[in-house]
């Protein structure tokens, strides 16, 4: 017999771990909310040809493709084997495969989108909070199934809904107390700007794949990879002074513009740059959180030219957002400006911009820095003892009456000793337990003890609902 088992880079959620990631969707959910976005969901799975060539190269390769139906018949065995054939050597055949599960949700949406656009209202701000799939290599933080959460508005060429998207980011981190996160930005124009510095923009590609592996393999292998990509001595250069620029904001945009500034793409990316930046810090003190923010302070904005996502769809800001400096943990989100994305869906011209939040890694991220709640880890409420047939029944009774206010409470399965059923109520962290045993019976009252706090009282069974659980 086989020994039960997962799938790599899967994982199961017991009761507890599912109550600590909606606490953080709900958090999401609720700022989402807030800012006016509306819930939309799509199918796990979509046509392949909707999703190969959005994601890169790299991208590409991490798409799972799911094989057809039949491909087991023995009058289909000889040309599934042919089209096996070309899969292998890198080849699509529809005779094999003709969907995979979905690799992110943005591309999905610019779908929906392209299929709906005449029923819309625009601009259409969405939210899409849904699992994913990726053939990825599994690691700390880096999971094959995964949950997305993504926010997007279409229709809008205006910059202020970077700012409105940098805000929901603020909102969110900070309700969860990451208050030292930050938020990289940078602009696929600075990239161009620099691509056309170094001899065209047919090398936007080679150069965003290779500085988007810096943190990975550092300056050395992406000179390298630049240089086995067919750029000069002189482009890598050039790069690689734009990769060494430092300072505060203001000094990384004016050091940008002196090496890029020259061009039309490089002067409007860094334009764009400095109208979130001004936008944000003026209007920080109404961002929505636990608490207005101070005037002046604000989204933690950290302009990052080496910031490439070597996603093709990108046009305009792109953002990503680093855990606090006191975990291990790589990005926790991003996203960025789209501006012809369902123009690949046949409906050309819908601008767009949108940003993630990677919640598996937020919880990890959570739970290393002890950021859940207390509450969090609560289900039941109340149990009540199970102390005979006559007694089971009015605590049946009590028990529904709790739950019809909000009282989250079940009673124990059978009769049985008081110390079995104390021992359940403290494995399942149930902070009260209600006894009714033969005397509470008679007296109409029963026995309120919390267990958190070894404390117990005697109420009558008619206040019960009144008692302040």
């Amino acid at each position: 017999m086989p020994k039960p088992s997962l799938p790599s880079g899967t994982r199961d959620f017991g009761p507890e771990t599912v109550r600590k990631r909606n606490y953080i969707l709900n958090t999401i959910r609720g700022v989402f909310e807030l800012y006016g976005f509306q819930p939309l969901e799509t199918p796990a799975m979509e046509n392949l040809e909707t999703l190969m060539g959005k994601y890169g190269e790299e991208g590409d390769k991490l798409i799972f493709k799911i094989l057809n139906n039949g491909l087991d018949l023995p009058e289909k065995e000889a040309s599934a084997r042919e089209a096996f054939e070309l899969v292998l050597k890198g080849k699509n055949t529809k005779e094999l495969t003709e969907r995979a599960l979905k690799y992110d949700l943005t591309i999905p949406f610019a779908r929906y989108v392209a299929m709906n656009h005449g029923q819309l209202t625009f601009p259409f701000r969405r939210y899409q909070i849904q699992p994913v799939w990726r053939a990825d290599r599994p690691q700390k933080g880096r999971y094959r199934e995964f949950t997305q959460c993504d926010v997007d508005v279409v229709g809008s060429y205006s910059l202020l809904n970077e700012v409105e998207l940098a805000g929901v980011y603020h909102s969110v981190l900070t309700r969860l107390g990451l208050y030292g996160y930050e938020l990289r930005v940078n602009s696929r124009k600075i990239l161009a700007a620099l691509a056309e510095v170094c001899g065209g923009a047919e090398k936007l590609t080679e150069i965003t794949v290779a500085i988007d592996k810096l943190d990975k393999i550092g300056l050395e292998k992406v000179k390298e990879e630049l240089s086995s990509r067919g750029l000069t001595a002189q482009q890598i250069e050039t790069i690689a002074q734009y990769l060494a620029i430092e300072g505060t904001n203001a000094e990384k945009i004016h050091q940008a513009s002196a090496l890029i500034g020259s061009t039309e793409l490089g002067k409007k990316g860094l334009e764009e740059i400095s109208f979130l930046m001004d936008h944000l810090y003026s209007s920080a003190g109404n961002i929505p959180g636990n608490a207005p923010a101070p005037i002046g302070a604000g989204p933690n904005l950290v302009v990052d030219f080496t910031l490439a996502r070597g996603l093709n769809y990108y046009t305009g800001l792109i953002f990503e957002v680093k855990a606090p400096p006191t975990v291990t943990m790589g990005s926790i989100g991003g996203g960025g400006r789209y501006d012809d994305l369902t123009g690949t869906f046949g409906v050309p011209n819908v601008p767009g911009v949108g940003i993630s939040f990677g919640v598996d890694r937020i919880y990890d991220v959570l739970e290393e820095l002890k950021l859940f709640p207390d509450n969090v880890y609560t289900g039941t409420q109340v149990l009540f003892f199970n102390m005979g047939i006559q007694e089971s029944k009015t605590a049946l009774s009590l028990l529904q009456q709790l739950r019809g206010i909000g009282v989250r409470s079940e009673i124990y399965h059978e009769q049985a000793k008081m110390d079995k059923q104390f021992k359940y109520a403290e494995k399942r962290n149930i902070p009260f337990v209600v006894i009714i045993g033969s005397s509470e019976l008679e007296q109409n009252t029963c026995v309120i003890k919390n267990l958190d706090k070894g404390e117990q009282q005697t109420v009558s069974q008619e206040t019960l609902v009144r008692f302040p659980f």
